[in-house]
């Protein structure tokens, strides 16, 4: 019996730009025993606040709200709140090195529109992709786990629509 896939929650933080409060948050996740899926981070347009999006499974709506609940306790986090997967868009991007027959390879990028990076000599690509994360987990599936070189996956950033 194949385990239950959990709910991909997101949530989105502005917090202080200021040293140890991405520790500070992460820590409190992982009191709470929750595994974090994603977590990307970068300047918000604001001078001195950053903009985190947190991604985690949980199907418990429950505990997604007290998580919020906690990181709005802290004096760093200026606001919180879980997205709305129907309300906004949900990207990543991923940097991918595999080796392919030229035949697959070719019909992998006409189907993904991948951005090439290199060619090098054996059949070896290395492309970037971007898009919500099923379909950069579809590419890879159809790549095939056999394939692989190395990937390199930016985490999921989200924004209302």
């Amino acid at each position: 019996m194949t385990p239950k896939k959990m709910k991909r929650r997101g949530i989105l933080a502005f917090v202080q730009n200021k040293p140890g409060t991405l520790n500070k948050i992460s820590s409190m996740i992982r009191r709470k025993m929750y595994n974090v899926d994603t977590l990307t981070v970068c300047k918000a347009k604001a001078p001195g606040v950053s903009r985190m999006t947190i991604t985690l499974r949980e199907d418990d709506e429950a505990k997604v709200t007290q998580i919020i609940r906690q990181l709005e306790k802290f004096t760093e986090v200026i606001r919180a709140k879980e997205l709305d997967r129907d309300q906004s868009y949900w990207r990543e991007v991923a940097i991918v090195k595999f080796e392919l027959e030229d035949k697959e390879y070719a019909k992998l990028k006409k189907k993904y529109q991948l951005e090439i990076l290199d060619s090098q000599p054996h059949d070896i690509h290395i492309v970037q992709i971007a898009g919500p994360t099923e379909r950069i987990d579809m590419f890879l599936d159809d790549v095939g786990v056999d394939h692989f070189i190395e990937i390199a996956r930016t985490g999921v950033t989200a924004m209302d629509k």
